[in-house]
């Protein structure tokens, strides 16, 4: 059975700053923009990954491997204390999210937590490690002795 992770998306969405101001624009981008870092996030991963919105499916977000779940006429709060109620297996359960209510309900249930706001650390973190690569990438020792005046 694999790992899960179940996210509170507004809750993220609120901890990465340039969605969260996006948000107050053009909701439906803000949720297409935390999709996008979360696919590359999660892309040579074998997980599974459910990402809760609050409210209704405003358009169609083309998601690899992320299954989205709108709260419809309740909270996510809510959907997201189903899901791990329903599920075999909560051990295999990391929560992300920053609300307490939801924590809490989580740590009961022997799932894993992870807060929103290291969590959105952790995504950046591996976006300046693949940054930092990509550039050096190519460049042998010698250059680099060089470049850094090292030689």
């Amino acid at each position: 059975m694999k790992r899960h992770y179940i996210i509170d998306g507004n809750n993220l969405i609120g901890k990465i700053p340039q969605l969260w101001k996006m948000q107050q624009k053009e909701k439906q981008s803000s949720r297409e923009g935390l999709v996008f870092q979360l696919e590359r996030y999660f892309y040579h991963k074998k997980m599974q990954v459910s990402l809760h919105f609050d409210g209704h499916q405003n358009g169609h977000i083309r998601a690899n491997g992320i299954k989205i779940i709108y709260s419809e006429n309740t909270i996510a709060d809510n959907k997201i204390k189903d899901e791990i109620s329903y599920s075999n297996n909560p051990k295999l359960i990391t929560v992300v999210s920053s609300d307490f209510n939801v924590l809490d309900f989580a740590r009961v249930n022997s799932c894993s937590i992870i807060k929103s706001e290291v969590f959105a650390r952790e995504m950046n973190k591996k976006d300046d490690i693949e940054d930092e690569e990509r550039l050096t990438k190519g460049i042998d020792n010698n250059e680099m002795k060089r470049l850094f005046g090292i030689e």
